[in-house]
């Protein structure tokens, strides 16, 4: 690995941070909304990145993805909820679950807009850190969606199919095996890869964006 591929991958893992704790963010600010004040008193309700980090899914396992593959995966650490304080159960629980990639497709968004200003003013390094930061944001919306604990995809079809929660906790104590197994299926990487770079294009196109 050279040195320019190992600058290219710091740069991507700096970039992982803050999408990572604005991921965490969303759902603790929404579960908060929701009714539930377990995040709020562990303190997760707030955008530092030091709240929000996980030893595995934050620094081992990105920084192992950036060297054994072109892409980078990762999650924060997980916010706990208690779904017997919500006002609707099921519901809370998606919309939960939903708030952290609903987040990075916003993210996504508005580095999108920060590229498109870095490019009609000749500022490379704003338009080369708003492309790199809308990629890992949908990167990582695309990665939480997919239905393996504890991911957050795993929720939304655990309500979907009224799933009973004896049963989820039964599959959640391999989810971060399978987690694992997971991203080393050529074919997923294939589709989260494919799913990012439709999104950023179309994303790019609406303003214009050459990219």
């Amino acid at each position: 690995m050279d040195s320019h591929t190992i600058l290219d991958n710091l740069i991507s893992y700096a970039c992982l941070v803050p999408v990572i704790s604005c991921h965490e963010f969303a759902h603790a600010w929404v579960a908060d909304k929701c009714g539930d004040n377990t995040p709020r008193m562990q303190g997760r309700v707030t955008l530092n990145p030091l709240a929000h980090m996980d030893l595995i899914g934050t620094v081992i396992l990105p920084l192992l993805s950036l060297y054994f593959t072109s892409m980078i995966f990762g999650w924060g650490r997980p916010v706990y909820v208690n779904p017997s304080n919500f006002r609707e159960r099921r519901r809370d629980d998606t919309l939960v679950s939903l708030a952290g990639p609903g987040m990075n497709f916003l993210m996504a968004a508005i580095a999108i807009m920060v590229a498109k200003i870095g490019s009609s003013f000749g500022l490379e390094s704003l338009l080369s850190a708003g492309i790199s930061i809308a990629w890992i944001s949908l990167l990582l919306a695309f990665f939480n969606l997919i239905p393996i604990p504890p991911l957050d995809g795993s929720h939304v079809v655990k309500n979907l199919i009224l799933m009973k929660d004896e049963t989820y906790l039964a599959i959640s104590q391999y989810g971060m095996l399978l987690v694992i197994i997971a991203i080393q299926i050529p074919m997923l990487n294939h589709f989260l890869s494919l799913a990012t770079i439709r999104t950023l294009s179309a994303m790019a196109a609406m303003v214009r964006l050459p990219i």
